[in-house]
């Protein structure tokens, strides 16, 4: 080590859950006396890959070259997604890789054989990069299989966190002073624990955390990351119409097409009809909330005739914020061995023409809601993300990490 308290980076790659775990991997090296520093001046870099697309695959092992050339003396470890489906490419990067399942993190970096000296107590439960909305996992692993997704592989079978310590850990935060937490998960709609859904795990979060704020604060809010359309339950809807605000009333409902015959093609269990009365039986019963969504164009086979589809339902479900992914073929997927693959260019046409259409609907949504009031969480000085999930403006004095009230 140069210097008495060792340094370390985490670069994270990927999804929200990622995210989440990347978080962790901090806290535990935090806990151990580390400090958080740049890859250059690191005694240890940890890098949590993604695998989920072609594209992803390349930034992955781009950014591997990348530690090991920033720091030439730095052991690298590499976890994640990635590394689940071909660890020895990973190996074979440099001598100074070590490449740890996931699921052996934690006790990796508990016992900190690369350190040399002993840990410094407990961590805090705040990432070190001073972020305000922190998020918790409290699902893993997905049992469905899209034709274009590898995750199901990398992540194995479903699986659901006990909901005492997923509350444990929440409350927690909410201790701490965090007024907005993130659940998180591969497929976070197919939460089961103890026979316990996703509306019965918000319902002990909301219960438990309900008093621990200050006399002059807001109590602690929940978000929900992303939750697939046909896991949405009506007792999940009906909670969300009922928690005043306290679960955030906006929705991440991934559509991927708005074409039936895409997404037979694509593995989805659901049709362009059913999303269509999904989104009717939201806006009936949660008449504020705002609706945000993933859709991948130029998908193999994809016509003009099915985009124009998708394009038809982003406006009738009035989306606040579109993901545009053009399709990113990724070698081991169904989709990837399709003879009708959709043109480069074609598909970089389609995106530019959706993502000018998530703008369009943006504004839309964000004037439908002028004049109306919200809490929004205060992420820096002078900016704050409201409940439906926009930015806005606040007095600059506003505490960070506070939820304040606003004006749209």
């Amino acid at each position: 080590m140069r210097r008495g308290a060792f340094r370390f980076a985490v670069v994270n790659l990927g999804c929200k859950v990622n995210r989440v775990e990347a978080d962790g991997f901090e806290r535990l090296l935090a806990g151990r006396g580390g400090v958080p520093s740049s890859q250059a001046e690191a005694d240890l870099i940890v890098v949590n890959t993604c695998t989920v697309t072609g594209e992803a695959e390349k930034k992955t092992r781009k950014a591997v070259r990348h530690a090991l050339a920033a720091n030439e003396e730095a052991p690298v470890i590499v976890t994640g997604c990635a590394t689940e489906i071909d660890a020895a490419a990973y190996e074979a990067l440099g001598s100074r890789v070590t490449v740890v399942p996931k699921a052996g993190m934690a006790l990796y970096l508990e016992e900190g054989a690369f350190l040399s000296r002993p840990p410094a107590g407990a961590a805090s439960v705040l990432p070190a990069d001073g972020r305000t909305r922190i998020g918790i996992k409290v699902q893993d692993g997905c049992d469905n299989a899209c034709t274009y997704c590898i995750v199901h592989v990398a992540r194995g079978r479903a699986t659901s966190r006990n909901a005492d310590e997923a509350v444990a850990e929440a409350v927690a935060l909410a201790r701490a002073g965090v007024r907005e937490i993130v659940l998180t998960g591969i497929n976070l709609g197919s939460y089961d624990a103890d026979g316990l859904d996703l509306a019965d795990l918000c319902r002990c979060l909301l219960d438990e955390t309900a008093d621990l704020h200050g006399p002059d604060e807001e109590p602690c809010r929940f978000r929900i990351g992303s939750v697939e359309p046909m896991d949405v339950s009506m007792d999940f809807i009906g909670l969300l119409a009922e928690a005043d605000g306290r679960l955030c009333r906006h929705l991440h409902l991934p559509l991927q097409s708005g074409s039936s015959k895409v997404l037979r093609e694509m593995g989805r269990p659901y049709d362009a009809e059913e999303y269509r009365q999904l989104v009717d039986y939201l806006r009936a019963m949660v008449p504020e909330i705002a609706l945000t969504t993933d859709i991948i164009v130029g998908f193999p086979g994809e016509t003009d005739e099915d985009f124009a589809d998708t394009c038809d339902l982003a406006r009738y479900a009035a989306f606040s914020k579109i993901h545009v992914f053009p399709y990113s073929r990724r070698e081991g997927t169904p989709a990837a061995e399709c003879p009708d693959q959709v043109a480069p260019d074609v598909k970089a046409a389609r995106a530019a023409v959706l993502r000018a259409l998530s703008d369009k609907l943006a504004a839309a949504d964000r004037a439908a809601r002028a004049g109306t009031a919200e809490l929004a969480l205060v992420e820096r000085p002078g900016h704050a993300t409201t409940e439906s999930y926009h930015e806005v403006a606040v007095d600059p004095a506003a505490p960070v990490g506070a939820l304040v009230a606003v004006t749209l």
